[in-house]
């Protein structure tokens, strides 16, 4: 995929899919914005993976100040914006009975206020460049999974209903909007999730993901570059599974 010419924004991109998805990008000709909260670690990233073409956007997403700084510098620095990857994410093991007000803000606040406050910043943007989103959701909205997911869940599965209303405001502005669903993808950390060793839930992962391993990141993020490519012209309010085919099981946690 040839992005030569595209400036894109990554939130969350100091990390895990969200630095591979802007590598991604950069490798394939993108000017690409990094963000991050710890501005030190955005430059520091900047850096590792090269600096041409790269510019700095830090800026805490979880609120609405920082959704409109961040993409403000992002389409200032780099002249505009053609994609907006809403990829900033965190995870609660707060099953119903568990949940509090406090972690329900700062879960919703992360993953869903984020999205939508960003894009609403960018909407303007992408207009007239006739960009695109990319919505970074989970295996967990479309599927059930253990009760340690609930409150992770909810959140990403406002996601796809943003998703597809998003689509409806904007198509009429040519401006694409998309969602990836990830399953188990295979970076540091994962196995906490679901209360599991990481080298357990890789030496496990047959019994988990019907292909029988853990995806990487690059194989993760390049469905968010297929989205935001010219390739996916007409796809519009669609959601992209890569989980290993867990979302055909009962719940992507069942065992065969």
């Amino acid at each position: 995929m040839d992005f030569k010419g595209k400036r894109v924004l990554v939130t969350g991109s100091t990390r895990g899919i969200g630095r591979c998805a802007a590598e991604m990008f950069h490798q394939a000709g993108a000017s690409v914005a990094i963000n991050g909260r710890d501005a030190g670690k955005v430059t520091e990233v900047i850096r590792e993976l090269g600096g041409d073409r790269l510019v700095a956007a830090p800026g805490d997403v979880s609120t609405i100040e920082g959704c409109q700084s961040a993409v403000d510098t992002a389409v200032h620095q780099l002249g505009g914006l053609d994609c907006l990857v809403n990829n900033v994410g965190t995870w609660s093991t707060a099953g119903i009975l568990d949940v509090t007000e406090a972690e329900w803000d700062r879960v919703m606040n992360t993953n869903v206020r984020s999205a939508l406050f960003c894009s609403k910043a960018a909407a303007p943007a992408l207009r007239e460049s006739t960009g695109s989103i990319v919505l970074v959701s989970s295996i967990a909205a479309l599927t059930p999974g253990p009760s340690t997911t609930f409150l992770y869940s909810v959140a990403k599965a406002g996601l796809i209903g943003m998703m597809r209303a998003l689509t409806v405001e904007l198509a009429a502005d040519n401006v694409r909007v998309n969602c990836v669903c990830p399953g188990f993808v295979d970076t540091p950390g994962v196995g906490r999730h679901i209360n599991m060793e990481d080298d357990v839930l890789r030496d496990g992962a047959a019994q988990l993901v019907p292909l029988g391993r853990l995806g990487t990141l690059r194989e993760c993020a390049s469905a968010i570059l297929y989205f935001a490519s010219d390739d996916a012209n007409f796809c519009a309010g669609s959601i992209l599974s890569n989980d290993g085919g867990c979302a055909v099981r009962v719940g992507w946690t069942a065992r065969s």
